[in-house]
């Protein structure tokens, strides 16, 4: 029945395809299509009960058909199906790009200029998106307009609800912190990625060059600001513990301390950085270990994605208690 339904909507599409697991995609099943008309990559909702607003492959679709032609790197989409007779639950079809996926944000067996080159078109990457203009690309109406860290903060704290396996102190603590210090300054509204990091980066198979920003599940109109801490919580976070350099002896390693990475930033979209920066890298860290709890509940319900999930879920705890430092300080 796939082949049918690929025939029918994917333009050129010549079957049969044969199905292959993608390594990553751990909230949605990430799927390689091989075909004699040439390799597709298809992103599928789990199968089974989730929770209402996650997993939202319609928008990832959505999101990256309005940027393509942007400065944003994204994947063509082909088609989406939200028919879920066909494959068991919501997916969508895109190109399959060819390149590398690079885990470990240490970069180990690079050079320092490869490793310089990667972070700076990671970091134009994450510039371009902050600087689109989402009713220009008719995504005006992707999300909310205003209070985005306010309803991450509702949002998360929702979702770690609903997916509590235990009790987590640094997470209790944080829920009540989080409400009581939100920025006062008046929100900029663009298109946040909501994952962005580099494993969730396609790169050019030899050249320093990002060619797709990819898995764009928790994207909505936010705060430029937020998008941005999330990828910068990595400088604070041991590579132990979730990819992170937390720790990492930079010099001469070609990656850039975090001010550095931050600065660049701050240059390409001609923005200013907050005086209270660390409030949205504490949300950032509260946020991943909200998800990870959610992880951990889908290993326990075996609706999880991944087999290590159960291993995964259990770095909510360690990742909380970063932030509840954070905040302690601040």
């Amino acid at each position: 029945m796939l082949d049918e339904w690929l025939t029918a909507h994917v333009e050129g599409y010549r079957g049969p395809g044969r199905l292959t697991r993608l390594s990553g995609g751990q909230s949605n099943p990430t799927w390689r299509v091989d075909a004699p008309s040439g390799a597709y990559v298809l992103r599928q909702k789990p199968v089974g009960a989730v929770l209402p607003s996650a997993h939202a492959v319609d928008r990832e679709y959505r999101v990256m058909r309005a940027l393509a032609g942007s400065d944003v790197p994204v994947p063509r989409v082909h088609a989406l199906c939200e028919d879920p007779a066909v494959l068991g639950s919501m997916f969508f079809v895109m190109e399959c790009v060819q390149g590398r996926v690079l885990m470990d944000p240490r970069l180990p067996g690079l050079s320092a200029a490869e490793r310089a080159g990667i972070f700076d078109g990671m970091n134009a990457a994450i510039a371009a998106i902050s600087m689109v203009d989402p009713v220009a690309v008719g995504l005006g109406d992707y999300g909310r307009h205003g209070g985005y860290v306010e309803r991450q903060v509702a949002r998360w704290t929702k979702q770690y609800r609903a997916s509590q396996t235990r009790d987590i102190p640094a997470m209790d603590a944080l829920i009540d912190w989080l409400p009581q210090n939100l920025p006062q300054a008046p929100e900029e509204v663009r298109i946040a990625h909501g994952d962005f990091r580099l494993d969730n980066l396609i790169l050019h198979p030899t050249e320093p060059r990002v060619l797709a920003v990819v898995d764009w599940e928790l994207s909505t109109l936010g705060c430029p600001y937020a998008d941005f801490a999330y990828n910068v919580m990595a400088w604070r976070i041991a590579p132990e513990l979730f990819r992170g350099l937390g720790g990492v002896p930079l010099a001469g390693t070609g990656i850039p301390t975090e001010d550095e990475y931050v600065q660049a930033w701050c240059r390409r979209t001609r923005r200013a950085r907050p005086e209270r920066f660390d409030f949205y890298i504490i949300l950032s860290l509260f946020r991943i270990a909200a998800i990870l709890q959610g992880i951990a509940r889908r290993a326990l319900d075996g609706t999880a994605a991944d087999p290590n999930a159960a291993e995964l879920g259990a770095r909510a705890a360690p990742l909380a208690e970063i932030a509840r430092d954070m905040a302690r300080r601040a």
